[in-house]
């Protein structure tokens, strides 16, 4: 049986994600949701079907969703509208990515090519590990997190809710980085930061 997933969010990351979607096996068709819709109809060779204002009318179409916007709190409040259309969150998961047994992925989140999440760590719901992002033993993404591509979180890094570590951010051990900050590209931080 062919399994449809909803994308909210036909851009650039929207695409990745339907890529990784397919890739992974687990669906076989992707229909995008996207306010540009409907001058935008199509994107990466799959139909955009409505506007983001429209996902009650088009629900029934998929099997599960998931939203592919990487603004923390837009896509907090996508998922929320998801559910409220009874759709069901998907986790979608790269086929290269290396995902310990030990690790848990909340529904909504997005992992993408090449990344590593090791034994023992925590992803929340709706959480973004970009391509390449590491997230070592222990560690701990709040809900909407967002690791951009290259992000490195050492061993017991606690990241905040609706944190963004933007390309290239190394954090050191155990480093607590707070609820909703914002870091830039290659930005290093250690616990020591936060004193």
């Amino acid at each position: 049986m062919q399994k449809t997933l909803l994308i909210m969010g036909a851009g650039g990351h929207g695409k990745a994600v339907a890529d990784a979607a397919l890739l992974g096996g687990q669906w076989q068709k992707i229909v995008f949701v996207d306010d540009r819709w409907p001058d935008m109809t199509s994107a990466a060779g799959w139909p955009v079907i409505a506007a983001m204002s429209g996902i009650g009318q088009v629900a029934r179409q998929a099997d599960a969703g998931v939203v592919a916007i990487g603004n923390n709190a837009i896509r907090e409040r996508w998922s929320e509208a998801l559910r409220e259309t009874g759709i069901h969150l998907a986790v979608v998961i790269h086929p290269s990515a290396v995902i310990s047994s030990g690790a848990t992925i909340g529904m909504g989140s997005t992992v993408m090519a090449q990344t590593m999440i090791g034994v023992d760590a925590v992803l929340g719901e709706g959480c973004i590990i970009n391509a390449g992002a590491t997230v070592d033993h222990d560690g701990v993404l709040g809900d909407f997190a967002h690791l951009g591509v290259g992000v490195h979180l050492s061993g017991g890094v606690r990241v905040g809710a609706r944190a963004w570590l933007q390309a290239g951010c190394c954090i050191g051990y155990n480093t607590v980085v707070p609820d909703g900050s914002v870091h830039t590209p290659g930005s290093i931080l250690v616990q020591e930061s936060f004193d």
